[in-house]
């Protein structure tokens, strides 16, 4: 059984590469909504994060950090 500290830092490697391949993520919010009679209006925008590389990188970092340091006995 891995120890919580291997999946933490397989955890972080992994949302740091993804953040380093897509580079964000999208999402979709609801800006107006109005109700006349039995007709709904909606209006949705569609957005994008936009999440710096460095933050990929740090994560990548942090994970292999965890994953070597880890593991020592103390």
């Amino acid at each position: 059984m891995k120890s919580g500290k291997t999946i933490a830092g397989l955890i972080l490697i992994i949302i740091g590469v993804l953040i380093l391949i897509y580079g964000g993520f999208n999402y979709t919010k609801e800006t107006h909504d109005a109700n006349l009679g039995p007709i709904k209006f909606q209006v949705k925008e569609k957005d994008r994060m936009e999440l710096p590389v460095w933050t990929g990188v740090i994560g990548v970092a942090m994970g292999t950090a965890v994953l070597l340091l880890g593991n020592r006995k103390t």
